[in-house]
């Protein structure tokens, strides 16, 4: 009887550690997953501080997976090397470095799949000396490949004054 008592003690308690365990671990991994997107942003916004485009297109999902919405044309950019070629002429445009800001960054991710939201601010020096400072709406969905979490589609956008048709530059959160 003491040993079946016993057993029933050992298993009541193996089973409230499983479910405390199975409790904890989705939150953990998504914190993880979390702070592994951060670590992609921040990546990024290193890399196009400095016009690195090769560090700048290594957080981009491989080949055509990758589609892309700038607020320049063309109406969208499918795969890496097109949308590299977008980065490369936003580049030149500026000397020096370009200052990044997100602003209210929100993030989801699990199981692989993640998008973040915000607004952002993009701020330099043009060639022509002109200084230039804009805010932009970006969102983007990521994937978990390989182990590594890599963005798949970027939409980066601005108002319109629909009245007029041009874009709205000067807004500001």
């Amino acid at each position: 009887m003491k040993k079946l008592l016993a057993l029933a003690v050992v298993v009541l308690a193996a089973v409230a550690l499983a479910w405390g365990f199975l409790q904890w671990m989705p939150k953990t991994r998504a914190a993880n997953d979390e702070a592994e997107i951060r670590q992609v942003y921040d990546r990024w916004a290193k890399a196009f501080r400095a016009h690195d485009v090769d560090a700048i297109m290594s957080i981009y999902a491989p080949g055509n997976d990758l589609v892309a919405y700038d607020v320049v044309p063309p109406l969208q950019y499918r795969g890496k090397d097109a949308y590299r070629k977008d980065y490369e002429e936003f580049l030149a445009q500026y000397e020096g470095p370009i200052d990044t800001e997100f602003r209210d960054l929100r993030m989801v991710a699990g199981d692989g799949v993640a998008f973040i939201h915000c607004v952002e601010r993009i701020s330099g020096a043009l060639r022509n000396g002109q200084k230039s400072e804009v805010w932009v709406r970006a969102t983007s969905g990521l994937r978990k490949i390989n182990g590594q979490w890599l963005i798949m589609h970027d939409h980066i956008s601005v108002p319109a004054d629909l009245a007029t048709g041009k874009a709205a530059l000067d807004l500001k959160p």
